[in-house]
């Protein structure tokens, strides 16, 4: 017999368009199996979680660039189609901030966590978690907010080079574009063109200390905060390869006792009145020690299925059982269990992991999402291979002339002059 209470169904939901997103097959997966029917709001014509024997059915997705409104109406649809209650699991940042905003407007059709007011998009916003980590007594790295480019400039020398850009809401960038959430800047002059990109990005630069990686130095937790507060399920875990190497998301992680990571997950919910499930990031640095929070993602993290306990609880799980009114279990924490996401670490994927592992794409009872990830994935690194090459067989446009004297030769043009063009 399911812990879940199977009769109500489960709304999984992403505007986000990458077709490697494994964290919504975890979703789909973990409430299937617990015999619950699911329902996926995704553009997901080119991902294998479309495959999933756990998809009970697909629903149109927002659009490109969804406004809050357009999510609320797209749901409303869907809540229509299936004519029932049902819980909703929110994937990224853009829908988790327009469901706890539009939580009144959602009821009774959907059951959500109570959130206290903007507080999901307060934390998700990357300016604002400064604050809410110095009301919360939680180390956060030297964050300055620029207000023109030389402003930007400054903030560079002021915190050393390099540092860490970031636009404060990265789910308003223009899908498909090139700005992307989170880059290492290494001069002013860096700096000062991504400040002339705010308008395009929809969001405020900030720039960060950048507090460099190292072995043991990258954490994460994965919690739910339940009805009256406790977190619940979930834990602290250890990045031992993330993609992008030494940035990005986590590749090969592992459950890690850390009681220090765990005490100020636990401090963040308890001073800000969080409920619902949260995903956390933190760098340890090198020369204090201290670890600095530097996400808070108010949804499931895409490694959450590192997190399931020995009653089979995780935090996807947790929600549904909190939402309906059922207790959560006590199991017992599986340390030592590993995640793996294939297509990024094919060499750890073919490794056993002695604490137990779950992989990111391959399961023996959903075979067909893993299958038709290694053939989108093959097209795709073909893809990159095919444009990298032509890019460096490209002959390099001549430089221009500028003022030149007849007969004289053109200057040669340094490679500052050359990033500068494009």
């Amino acid at each position: 017999m399911s812990l879940l209470d199977t009769r109500v169904p489960a709304v999984v939901v992403r505007t986000d368009r990458n077709p490697f997103h494994h964290g919504t097959l975890g979703a789909v997966r973990t409430l299937g199996r617990a015999g619950v029917e699911v329902h996926l709001v995704a553009d997901c014509a080119g991902s294998p979680v479309r495959r999933s024997r756990y998809v009970r059915r697909m629903h149109p997705p927002p659009p490109p660039g969804a406004s809050p409104d357009d999510i609320l109406l797209a749901l409303r649809r869907v809540a229509e189609r299936i004519g029932r209650p049902a819980v909703l699991v929110p994937m990224d940042d853009a829908c988790a901030i327009a469901a706890a905003r539009g939580r009144e407007a959602l009821a009774p059709s959907y059951l959500l966590p109570r959130l206290p007011g903007t507080l999901a998009e307060r934390v998700a916003d990357k300016a604002e978690l400064a604050a809410v980590c110095a009301s919360a007594g939680v180390a956060h790295p030297v964050t300055l907010v620029p207000d023109s480019p030389s402003e930007a400039a400054d903030a560079t020398r002021r915190l050393g080079l390099p540092v860490v850009a970031k636009w404060s809401r990265p789910w308003l960038l223009p899908a498909g574009g090139d700005l992307r959430s989170t880059v290492l800047v290494r001069s002013e002059r860096q700096a000062r063109e991504l400040y002339l990109r705010t308008g395009e990005a929809g969001s405020r630069l900030l720039l960060q200390a950048f507090l460099p990686p190292g072995p043991d130095r990258d954490w994460f937790f994965h919690g739910y905060a339940d009805r009256s507060g406790a977190v619940r399920a979930g834990g602290p875990g250890r990045k031992h390869l993330a993609w992008p190497r030494g940035a990005g998301l986590t590749a090969v992680g592992r459950w890690t006792p850390n009681p220090e990571v765990r005490a100020q997950a636990e401090r963040l919910v308890a001073e800000l009145g969080y409920r619902g499930v949260l995903d956390l990031d933190f760098r340890r640095c090198g020369s204090t020690g201290r670890y600095h929070l530097l996400d808070f993602n108010p949804r499931p993290g895409a490694q959450f299925r590192l997190f399931e306990d020995g009653a089979g609880l995780d935090v996807v799980r947790a929600l549904h059982l909190d939402l309906t009114g059922r207790p959560l279990p006590q199991g017992a924490p599986a340390a030592g269990r590993t995640f793996v996401v294939e297509n990024y670490a094919p060499l750890a994927a073919l490794r056993a992991g002695p604490g137990g592992r779950e992989l990111a794409w391959y399961a023996r009872d959903d075979r067909a999402p893993g299958r038709e990830m290694w053939a989108l994935w093959s097209r795709h690194a073909s893809r990159r291979l095919r444009d990298r090459l032509r890019d460096r067989l490209r002959p390099a446009p001549a430089a221009p002339a500028r003022g030149l004297i007849p007969g004289a030769t053109s200057p040669a043009v340094t490679d500052d002059e050359k990033a500068s063009s494009r």
